[in-house]
């Protein structure tokens, strides 16, 4: 019986963690920010984001931000990647009352 000869594994990407994400520097005309993307495997709660006002379910891969000088973790927001790249292309949110009329 000859020796087993085990393939090497060339696309296997690097293990990054349970976050999946490093912590990477963003400038904009809102300010410095220190942005985070979480991956599915690792969103095991639900958040709100704060660009669209839906929820941002369990298991969805989505983006952390903070302010760049805050280490807390009071100030982190979790966002919809898109909502987060779009951030800057929105008007200001009017905000209304559930019996407020639409108009």
């Amino acid at each position: 019986m000859s020796p087993r000869r085990n393939a090497r594994r060339r696309d296997e990407p690097p293990p990054t963690g349970r976050i999946g994400g490093i912590p990477r520097a963003e400038s904009g005309p809102d300010g410095d920010w220190v942005v985070r993307a979480v991956t599915g495997a690792a969103a095991d709660k639900t958040y709100v984001c704060p660009g669209c006002e839906q929820r941002i379910g369990a298991g969805v891969p989505h983006t952390v931000a903070w302010p760049s000088g805050d280490r807390g973790a009071e100030n982190r927001r979790h966002w919809h990647t898109s909502c987060w790249t779009n951030r800057l292309n929105r008007g200001p949110r009017v905000r209304r009352s559930r019996d407020a009329p639409r108009y």
